[in-house]
């Protein structure tokens, strides 16, 4: 296989990559808080061919050698945090962050004994319903669509109390207001876990608008997310509110996508016709008779 034919094929896989990503980009336009992806490409490797140094002539501005590269790969698929535009729904349960967080909450797993289990996730998707959990008759849990609970900042699940609308304040405080008797005072039901995001590019995307730190990360990294709190000593932490009654849409610009399409999509067009014309050359050289 020759030079040509290895730049293409190495470049067109990558191609092949960013397409896919652009697609899903695409395809989750209208899906609540959903943060579209970017690919990030580099240089596989690039040589330099020594030529004879007869070719140095009288008037001669290039230097000697000849660059070769050998295409291009996918270095990373980073996650962009942009906030997306909120749209009002005045649903009591739907609630938007305006900011740099993401909600909290916990996914069934199974680990390799077969034994269920439970682990963190977090996610921007904040269309939340109230649902009756097994075992208490006495509450509802906040609860995203797919039925994960939503943690508060004990690190417990946001318990309501039955037949109780919630209020929601911008610290992600929930108060619960018996509207069967109004004499009643609030009851606390807990507060939303908020955290922030240090390395997007450590987040693993698992599905569902979800996201995990997977368990090879190396610690000596840093922190990835950092808990928000709302006691003054983090000024970014001011920066971030909870609306109640809203849903942050997606952050996916359908202009922007549709460019990176097409400019992608002329490249891979590119790389399959330098790969078509290096196959015809070889096929003319070894049909060569003496």
């Amino acid at each position: 296989m020759n030079h040509s034919m290895i730049n293409s094929l190495v470049s067109m896989q990558g191609l092949q990559q960013k397409l896919d990503i652009v697609a899903n980009n695409m395809a989750n336009i209208n899906t609540t808080g959903f943060k579209r992806k970017e690919a990030t490409f580099h240089d596989v490797l690039t040589t330099t061919m020594r030529q004879p140094d007869t070719f140095q002539q009288v008037g001669r501005l290039s230097p000697l050698g000849l660059t070769q590269g050998w295409g291009a790969k996918l270095s990373q698929i980073q996650t962009l945090m942009a906030q997306g535009s909120l749209q009002q729904t005045d649903m009591p349960t739907d609630l938007a962050i305006e900011g740099d967080a993401l909600f909290e909450v916990t996914i069934p797993t199974v680990d390799g004994d077969g034994q269920p289990g439970q682990r963190t996730a977090w996610t921007r998707d904040g269309a939340f319903s109230l649902k009756a959990q097994p075992g208490d008759t006495e509450n509802v849990y906040l609860t995203t669509q797919e039925g994960h609970l939503v943690l508060g900042t004990d690190d417990q699940p946001i318990r309501v109390p039955n037949y109780h609308r919630i209020k929601v304040e911008t610290d992600g405080t929930i108060m619960a207001y018996n509207d069967f008797q109004p004499g009643e005072p609030p009851v606390q039901a807990g507060s939303l876990k908020l955290v922030q995001v240090v390395r997007p590019q450590l987040l693993q995307n698992i599905g569902d608008n979800l996201y995990t730190i997977p368990d090879a990360i190396d610690p000596a990294l840093g922190e990835v997310l950092r808990v928000v709190a709302f006691d003054g000593a983090n000024p970014e932490a001011a920066k971030v509110k909870v609306q109640q009654g809203f849903l942050e849409q997606s952050n996916v610009n359908l202009t922007e996508e549709m460019t990176e399409l097409m400019l992608t999509q002329r490249a891979f067009q590119l790389n399959a016709k330098a790969l078509t014309s290096a196959d015809n050359m070889m096929s003319l050289a070894n049909s060569l008779r003496g």
